[in-house]
């Protein structure tokens, strides 16, 4: 049996931040004062700059001696550092689960599948929190698959960097809302390639999505960039 600990308030309040980050509700390069977010979420100081260098090690904010915590800039490199490591890392959480369980021995991660196609299909592209909704069912499918392999390394690092990758995904899905059907194709493909029990076309949709990911938010920076 595994016990969760409560969330410390710290976490919680880096929880709230990193989701306006995320959002780009706190954008790029803005100063994020401790003093006003405590007393916004009455909380002390002491709280908010703990969460602080939580988002610090989440790569979602740096921080600056005299000047304080700065939500950070999404640069091509952080991208492709992130990337290289991420789609590796999700092939191989992809090849454990089939190791471990035959594809005729998945029901449950097809239903996960399932809802989330059902979800997707039936989203607006317009609707305000659609990308955030998309994210938020995808992470869910992983954590199905985290009690499936039971790796709490593999497990714990893909968690970290959940927020991070959270960030692009939103950039993308919020400059291209018709990637909102595109993830859904996606997960169809994922969903066939899990039922055939065939690791290695599993592993190409995750690499070729996961590319395509890339592309997408790269060429957005470069856009803004211009």
């Amino acid at each position: 049996m595994r016990f969760q600990a409560p969330e410390s308030l710290s976490e919680q309040i880096a929880q709230h931040l990193g989701q306006r980050i995320v959002t780009r509700d706190l954008v790029p390069g803005e100063r994020i004062q401790e003093l006003k977010v405590a007393g916004d979420l009455n909380v002390s100081r002491g709280s908010v700059r703990e969460a602080l260098l939580i988002l610090e090690r989440r790569h979602l904010v740096e921080i600056y001696p005299r000047r304080g915590a700065v939500v950070s800039k999404l640069t091509e490199e952080s991208v492709n550092a992130l990337y290289d490591i991420y789609i590796d890392l999700l092939c191989m959480l992809a090849r454990k689960v089939l190791e471990r369980w035959p594809g005729e021995q998945l029901g449950g991660v097809m239903g996960q599948v399932r809802e989330l196609q059902a979800m997707v299909d039936a989203l607006s592209s317009t609707a305000p929190d659609a990308a955030e909704r998309v994210i938020d069912a995808g992470f869910g499918v992983m954590r199905y698959a985290y009690g499936l392999v039971e790796n709490p390394f593999l497990e714990e690092t893909l968690e970290n960097f959940r927020p991070a990758i959270s960030r692009t995904y939103y950039v993308a899905l919020d400059h291209f809302r018709s990637e909102i059907a595109g993830t859904g194709t996606f997960f169809r493909q994922l969903s066939d390639a899990v039922v055939l029990g065939d690791a290695e076309q599993l592993q190409q949709v995750i690499q070729a999505f996961g590319e395509h990911q890339r592309r997408q938010v790269l060429s957005i920076l470069r856009e803004e960039n211009a």
